[in-house]
C-alpha cells in the first residue's frame, strides 16, 4: 500500500498482516503514517496501489453492511454534536445485525448494555454523549464497537484521554477478546503489554515487524525515535525506559 499527500509520501510499499485471534499495534513515532495506515486498512482511504483483503476478500468487494459486521473502528473523537444518549449511541453498534426496517430487541439491549459496562460506563447511559469528556466518549465509543459484535477491531490510539487505570482496563479488554485487532498506540510499553505483533513504522515504510520481543529491541527503537532505550525484564513482562541519547 502507498499513500501521499500532495507531493509527500506518508506510507510507501507497506504491507502489514494481521492475525486471527492476535492483537497488532501499530507504533513509530509522530508523522509516521501509523493513523494513515489504519484509515487504508478499513477503507476510508483508497491506496493507489496493492490492496486490503478481509479474510481473503477484498475489501472494495464487501457491501457496507459485510464490511460493518466484519470490521468495527474506534477512531479518535473529534467531537460533532448529537443529541443521543449514551445508551443509544452503542445501541447504533447493533444496525449491521438487523433487517431492513426492523427495530432493536431486548437482545441488542442487552448486548449494548454488557458493552457499556465492560469499559465500564454503565454509569453513563442515561446522559447526553455530547456533554462527556474525552475520555467518557472514547469509553463509550469502544462500547459501540463492543456491541457491533464484528470479527475485526481497529483502534486508532484507544487510550487517549483515558487516565493510567483505564488505559490498562481497555487494552485489557481488546486483548480478552479473542478478537483480530489493530491498535495504533504510542505508548511503547502498553504496546510492550498488551499486543502479540508489532509494526514499526518510520520515514514512509515499515522498519521492522514481528514478535513484540523482536520489534522492540534498543537497537532498532534508538534511531527510530532518536531517544536512548533500554529494555528491562520485570514479572515476565517486558518494560522500555528511556534517556536522552549520550546521558
Amino acid at each position: 500500500m502507498s499513500w501521499r499527500y500532495g507531493a509527500e509520501p506518508v506510507i510507501d510499499g507497506v504491507s502489514v498482516t494481521a492475525l486471527p485471534g492476535r492483537v497488532l499495534g501499530l507504533i513509530g513515532p509522530n508523522g509516521s503514517g501509523k493513523t494513515t495506515l489504519l484509515r487504508l486498512l478499513y477503507g476510508a482511504l483508497r491506496s493507489p496501489s496493492g490492496r486490503i483483503t478481509v479474510d481473503g476478500r477484498p475489501l472494495p468487494s464487501l457491501t457496507p453492511r459485510e464490511t460493518a459486521l466484519r470490521l468495527a473502528v474506534v477512531v479518535q473523537e473529534t467531537g460533532g454534536e448529537t443529541a443521543l444518549t449514551v445508551a443509544e449511541m452503542v445501541l447504533l453498534g447493533r444496525g449491521p445485525h438487523l433487517g431492513t426496517f426492523q427495530r432493536t430487541g431486548r437482545a441488542d439491549h442487552e448486548i449494548a448494555a454488557r458493552s457499556l459496562a465492560r469499559v465500564g460506563a454503565t454509569h453513563l447511559g442515561p446522559r447526553p454523549f455530547g456533554d462527556l469528556s474525552g475520555g467518557e466518549r472514547q469509553r463509550v465509543l469502544i462500547a459501540r464497537a463492543l456491541a457491533q459484535q464484528a470479527t475485526h477491531l481497529l483502534l486508532d490510539e484507544p487510550t487517549n484521554h483515558l487516565d493510567i487505570r483505564y488505559q490498562h482496563e481497555v487494552l485489557g479488554l481488546v486483548r480478552g477478546l479473542g478478537t483480530c485487532s489493530v491498535v495504533v498506540l504510542h505508548d511503547l510499553n502498553l504496546a510492550a503489554r498488551y499486543c502479540d505483533d508489532l509494526v514499526l513504522l518510520g520515514e514512509g515504510g515499515v522498519v521492522a515487524a514481528g514478535s513484540v520481543g523482536e520489534v522492540l529491541d534498543p537497537a532498532i527503537l534508538e534511531p527510530v525515535y532518536g531517544i536512548g532505550v533500554k529494555r528491562v525484564e520485570h514479572d515476565g513482562y517486558l518494560h522500555l525506559l528511556f534517556h536522552p541519547r549520550g546521558g
